[in-house]
C-alpha cells in the first residue's frame, strides 16, 4: 500500500511538472509574441518620426526661401538652407514676374509638404492604435489562456495520469 501511495505521488509529481513545463512554454511564447509586436511599433514610431522630422525640415527651408525672397534676414529663422544655393537660385530671377512666379512655386510646395505631414501625422496615429489594439488582444488572449489553465489543472493532470497509467 506504500508503495501504490508513493507511485501515486510521484505520477502528480510528473503531471505537475509536465504542466509547469507547458505553462512556461507558454509564458515564453506570449513574451516573445509581445517583444515582437513592440518591436513593430518602435519600428513604425521611428519611421514615422523620421519622416515628420524631414517634413520639418523641407517645411523650414521653404519658409526661408521665402523669407529670403521677400527681403527678410535668414538669421531669424532657426534652421536655414545654404546661403550659395538660395544667392544662386535668386540670382537667376530676373524680374518681379520670376520672382512672384518662383513665390508661387514654392508656396505651392509648402502646402503640399504640409498635407503629405498631416497625412503621415494621422497614419502614425492610426498604425499607433493598430498596434495597440494588437497587443492587447495578445495580452488578453494569454489571459484567457492562463486562466482556462488555472481553472482547471486537475482535469488536465487526470488525462495524463490516465495516459500513463494506460502505458
Amino acid at each position: 500500500m506504500n508503495q501504490d501511495l508513493t507511485q501515486q505521488w510521484l505520477t502528480e509529481i510528473q503531471v505537475l511538472k509536465e504542466q509547469m513545463a507547458g505553462l512556461q512554454h507558454d509564458r515564453n511564447s506570449a513574451w516573445e509574441s509581445a517583444q515582437k509586436w513592440r518591436q513593430l511599433y518602435n519600428t513604425e514610431a521611428e519611421q514615422r518620426r523620421t519622416d515628420a522630422q524631414l517634413s520639418q525640415q523641407a517645411i523650414a527651408s521653404l519658409k526661408a526661401d521665402i523669407h529670403k525672397l521677400q527681403g527678410l534676414e535668414g538669421e531669424t529663422l532657426a534652421i536655414r538652407t545654404p546661403v550659395t544655393a538660395n544667392q544662386q537660385e535668386i540670382e537667376q530671377l530676373k524680374s518681379v514676374e520670376d520672382l512672384q512666379a518662383k513665390l508661387i512655386t514654392v508656396i505651392k510646395e509648402r502646402d503640399r509638404l504640409l498635407q503629405a505631414l498631416k497625412t503621415e501625422q494621422d497614419n502614425h496615429a492610426q498604425t499607433r492604435n493598430s498596434l495597440t489594439t494588437a497587443l492587447g488582444d495578445a495580452i488578453d488572449s494569454l489571459t484567457r489562456e492562463r486562466a482556462a489553465g488555472e481553472k482547471d489543472p486537475r482535469g488536465q493532470g487526470d488525462k495524463e495520469i490516465g495516459g500513463q497509467g494506460a502505458s
